[in-house]
């Protein structure tokens, strides 16, 4: 396995997690910390009206609204998430994320492994 195992960002530095990905108008920005076969660590920046459309995943997605508010939907259930707010999205639970104005997330799926 390769180092860093947490990457695109500083080490040993106290910093901002929502200063490390920066809004783009019409667009959604991300950034990856960390990805392997159990874990994918990634930085969200949503411009307002911007969104991921429905899906699934493997693992337990666990969202943390780092600035601003997200709409989340979670297999048909909406949920309204502000500055510190987390939500946990069941794995194989069809979800979707919506930007009702410009807000970042930091996402955090956890996946399943096979022995």
């Amino acid at each position: 396995m390769k180092l860093p195992f947490i990457k695109n960002i500083k080490h040993e530095e106290v910093l901002s997690l929502s200063g490390q990905v920066e809004i783009q108008p019409g667009q959604v920005v991300s950034k990856t910390l960390a990805q392997n076969r159990a874990v994918s660590i990634t930085l969200f920046a949503f411009d307002k009206d911007e969104e991921i459309g429905t899906h699934d995943s493997s693992g337990d997605a666990m969202v943390t609204v780092l600035e601003g508010t997200g709409q989340f939907t979670v297999d048909g259930k909406v949920y309204e998430l502000h500055k510190g707010e987390t939500l946990v999205m069941p794995a194989k639970k069809p979800h979707a994320v919506y930007a009702k104005e410009p807000f970042k997330m930091l996402l955090t799926v956890v996946f399943p492994l096979e022995n």
